[in-house]
């Protein structure tokens, strides 16, 4: 059985990273189930990736889009992939191959990790250069940006006065429900 997993840190990514456009690659390869989840790739913790990893049987192929969306790192990545495949597991990277285990394979393998590992630190480089100068400017706060009281406190009337639910009142504010619960939380507690 051929099965897709596909992972986002962010639900705005893009660029052939959205979840949108990997399940697409993933249902075009063939795919008959696809695991969807996210977490940034620095989180040790993926459930739905290990919950897959469990169902995985001899003779299925799991099929990823990109090396980074399946490993954090190429040793894990290798890892990962001889554990598979010493299941009878095939390893499908859309934008490298199926892997196999042969000589040859091994060496391809163990080079497109080593280069998907030199970008992702790439770009952690460029992420810390950003923030670098960034933290230069006037005026910058690290983090979010905070929000108003106003807002917080029409979240807050909506729920307690109006009873709107938290969904509803989160799609009207634009807040997330965690940031209206705790909004919610500290209201009642100054009552």
């Amino acid at each position: 059985m051929l099965y897709g997993y596909a992972r986002v840190s962010t639900r705005g990514q893009i660029n052939g990273n959205s979840l949108e456009e990997q399940r697409q690659k993933l249902q075009e390869e063939g795919c008959e189930i696809i695991v969807e989840e996210q977490y940034t790739g620095t989180t040790t913790s993926r459930p739905e990736f290990d919950e897959l990893l469990k169902k995985l049987q001899p003779g299925d192929r799991l099929v990823v889009t990109k090396m980074d969306r399946f490993a954090r790192s190429a040793s894990e990545g290798s890892t990962l992939i001889q554990e598979l495949q010493g299941r009878g597991i095939g390893v499908h990277i859309l934008n490298m191959g199926l892997l196999d285990s042969s000589s040859t394979g091994k060496l391809v393998t163990n080079v497109l990790l080593a280069f998907a590992q030199f970008e992702r630190d790439m770009i952690c480089e460029r992420t810390q250069a950003g923030k670098e100068i960034a933290r230069k400017k006037s005026g910058f706060r690290e983090g979010r940006p905070s929000i108003s009281k106003e807002r917080k406190a029409a979240a807050v009337r909506l729920i307690l006065k109006e009873r709107h639910s938290y969904n509803d009142v989160a799609k009207e504010t634009g807040l997330s429900r965690s940031t209206i619960i705790r909004a919610v939380r500290e209201a009642r507690l100054m009552d």
